[in-house]
């Protein structure tokens, strides 16, 4: 009989996080694995030994359908950063002493790139204790900035929203067009890279031109620069819609954010992004007198699994059962990777790569595909991003709402109309 299996969850969550996870459990029970632990929040939960049997909370395969169905991260994530094993030996003790006394064989954690440097020092310490636990990393950010892999899970589903929001935002705006000048500026998620900032440009289409202006993190940004290009687009038409990312910085390096005020920090130092679109809407408010708006998606990029892709939950699932294979056929310190076979039609297989490769890495968006302006992204951008926001999933609806699996209601019976037993 195997021993079990541990998965957990780290970092900021996806719309597709737990379809990984439920991938992990499919996986590991029809492999033999005896028990699917799941940690609660995180390594840093497990050190305080808050886990659970996920056999409590799956038992059909509706269960499964529907956390595959579910936003944020089931389990609970945290920010937690290991030491180094020289620095602190006896948190890694603590660590393995918990692991054999589950019977742990294979360990998963699914997050970006810092969960994969946890992957990295954990197999290290494996390695030098001889313990025989297999460590495998499960590729997980909205970002979509991890090296190695062509994209991650999670990435297809919030392009799919940001598109789709752009939009939506652009039709809102365009209809107090008349005799009025206005500005929307829309602020995405991305620190260093600007993919999901970049995939708004799908929005452009036969029924919607699209924004007038998109800003990446790859290239310094000017706010005077800024302000002229819209100036000269007001010449033109009425209504300006750009979009930028949250972490363009300016020429000195100093982010757009920090003017706003923005300057608290994580547990890995990284300065908590909030406040540029605000900024900007007020200096071309100050400078243009025309009215402005400002819109932060904030969470929703991410939490909106009612527009998940079918191909970024497909590929999360099969990641996440690619993992346990790994393990279960010996490999360890290796992060599953998607591979894209070809994008007409549309295919992907898995492969694992050393995780020392990837931990800590930042995979950005490359120089050619952003215009030569630097304010838009080519249509080599657009092709790499199109084919992972194809197809839907239905979410279960009861009473007119999706219904998703909640660790906290384990003995609820889900197929009964407000979960009533």
């Amino acid at each position: 009989m195997k021993g079990n299996v541990i998965v957990g969850q780290s970092g900021g969550p996806t719309a597709v996080i737990n379809s990984s996870l439920a991938g992990v459990f499919k996986t590991a029970m029809e492999r033999g694995f005896s028990k699917v632990y799941g940690m609660r929040y995180g390594i840093q939960g497990f050190l305080d030994e808050q886990y659970i049997n996920m056999s409590d909370y799956i038992k059909t395969e509706l269960d499964l359908e529907l956390l595959k169905r579910t936003p944020s991260a089931f389990l609970g994530t945290c920010r937690y950063k290991l030491p180094e094993i020289h620095e602190d030996k006896a948190i890694y003790e603590r660590i393995f002493e918990l692991l054999d006394k589950l019977d742990i064989e294979v360990f998963i954690y699914i997050g970006g790139n810092d969960s994969m440097d946890t992957i990295r020092k954990l197999s290290d310490y494996s390695l030098l204790t001889g313990a025989r636990q297999k460590f495998i990393g499960c590729p997980k950010t909205i970002d979509n900035d991890l090296a190695i892999t062509d994209h991650c899970p999670g990435f297809g589903s919030s392009a799919k929203y940001i598109a789709t929001s752009t939009k939506e935002i652009l039709c809102d705006a365009m209809g107090f067009s008349y005799k009025k000048k206005n500005v929307t500026i829309v602020e995405i998620m991305g620190r260093n890279a600007g993919w999901l900032t970049g995939a708004s440009a799908l929005s452009k289409s036969e029924d919607c031109e699209g924004p007038d202006l998109i800003y990446l993190p790859e290239l310094p940004f000017s706010i005077e620069g800024f302000v002229a290009e819209i100036k000269k687009l007001l010449e033109k038409k009425d209504v300006v819609v750009a979009v930028v990312s949250e972490g363009i910085k300016t020429e000195e390096g100093k982010y757009v954010c920090e003017y706003a005020g923005s300057n608290s920090t994580d547990a890995f130092g990284h300065i908590q992004m909030t406040g540029t679109a605000s900024y900007l809407a007020s200096v071309v408010k100050n400078e243009i007198g025309c009215k402005t708006r400002a819109i932060e998606l904030s969470t929703l990029q991410r939490a909106a699994a009612h527009l998940a892709s079918r191909v970024d939950v497909d590929e999360a699932f099969n990641v996440g059962g690619a993992c346990v294979k790994a393990a279960d056929e010996g490999a360890t310190g290796m992060m599953v990777v998607i591979d894209r076979v070809s994008d007409d039609p549309y295919q992907s297989s898995t492969g694992v790569y050393d995780v020392h490769r990837i931990a800590n890495g930042e995979k950005v968006v490359p120089r050619k595909w952003i215009n030569k302006a630097g304010n838009y992204v080519t249509e080599e951008f657009l092709d790499y991003v199109r084919p992972l926001i194809q197809g839907h999933y239905q979410p279960v609806m009861v009473e007119g709402l999706p219904r998703h699996l909640s660790i906290h209601m384990k003995n609820y019976d889900w197929s009964a109309p407000r979960g009533k037993k």
